[in-house]
């Protein structure tokens, strides 16, 4: 950001109304808001807060969506990481997840094919990997997915193969080029192909500008998240795509292993962003063809 733009956030933000209006804005589920509903909690008028949307919007740090007689406003993506920047990062959690309630939840749901100690000791190590790099305030909830899903592919990766494919997105941060391109599978794929993520280095969220370059597409993230490679995800996949994270993907015989060539979106504009997905989505075509033939599943020789 050249001096002048950051003079210019650093004024429109030094009012302390906008800033609180922002914050709300990125800390909302839906990450967009309506004037009422800001008035509300601000406790202001609805025209106060009119007259500071109409600053933010007019130096692009917010968009308006219209919707019927509403109109939504949420952050601009070009400039997420700007307003993160100049706000900090996003509050975390203060209670500590229950680490004894996710383990008995899981002991449920995999009951007969791992013992309770085996499950609470991926559940304690899940938890340490995420909440190293994770400023995330569902770290909770993010420990039981992502323990879930590293116990469903030790599960099937014991298992004898039910020709379903399994694809592994790996990049270094799992914020970016892995999540667009296992997106964009997810949602061609359907359940023909089994897919996951993970990063050598993963960041505590998905980028926003990725999110949005999905949305723009009809390609729900969902409750994705940046998760640390392990050992499991690479012995439950068919095949391994990396991007960019070099040699830290182990490698096992019978697997499948392509090295995509990508530019990295982070830092991008949306419009960087949009190319890059396109090509991912290109190279995510091909692969599938070759996954799936006449509605049968069949993984490629190498």
């Amino acid at each position: 950001m050249d001096r002048t733009a950051r003079a210019r956030d650093l004024t429109t933000l030094a009012d302390p109304t906008r800033a609180r209006i922002l914050r709300l804005i990125r800390e909302s589920d839906s990450g967009r808001m309506l004037v009422g509903r800001l008035a509300e909690t601000l406790e202001l008028r609805q025209p106060t807060v009119s007259h500071h949307m109409k600053a933010l919007h007019d130096e692009g740090l917010v968009v308006r969506e219209p919707d019927g007689r509403k109109v939504w406003y949420s952050i601009a993506p070009d400039h997420f990481e700007r307003i993160d920047a100049l706000l900090g990062g996003a509050p975390t959690s203060a209670a500590k997840p229950d680490l004894d309630r996710i383990t008995k939840d899981l002991v449920v749901r995999f009951r007969g094919t791992f013992s309770p100690e085996s499950i609470r000791a991926k559940v304690v190590e899940s938890y340490e990997l995420l909440a190293g790099g994770s400023q995330s305030p569902m770290l909770a909830s993010r420990t039981a997915a992502f323990v879930a899903t590293r116990l469903a592919a030790m599960s099937r990766a014991a298992a004898l193969p039910d020709g379903i494919p399994t694809v592994l997105f790996v990049c270094v941060q799992n914020a970016g080029r892995s999540q667009l391109a296992a997106g964009i599978l997810r949602q061609l794929a359907g359940e023909r192909v089994r897919v996951l993520t993970a990063g050598s280095q993963p960041a505590s969220d998905v980028r926003h500008t990725v999110t949005s370059a999905l949305d723009e597409i009809g390609v729900p993230l969902g409750g994705e998240f940046p998760k640390p490679l392990t050992d499991e995800a690479v012995r439950a996949a068919d095949v391994v795509v990396t991007m960019g994270c070099g040699d830290a993907c182990p490698i096992y015989a019978g697997r499948r292993y392509l090295d995509w060539d990508l530019e990295d979106p982070v830092g991008k504009p949306i419009e960087q962003v949009r190319a890059i997905r396109d090509d991912i989505e290109a190279r995510v075509r091909r692969l599938l063809s070759e996954l799936v033939t006449e509605g049968s599943a069949a993984v490629p020789s190498n």
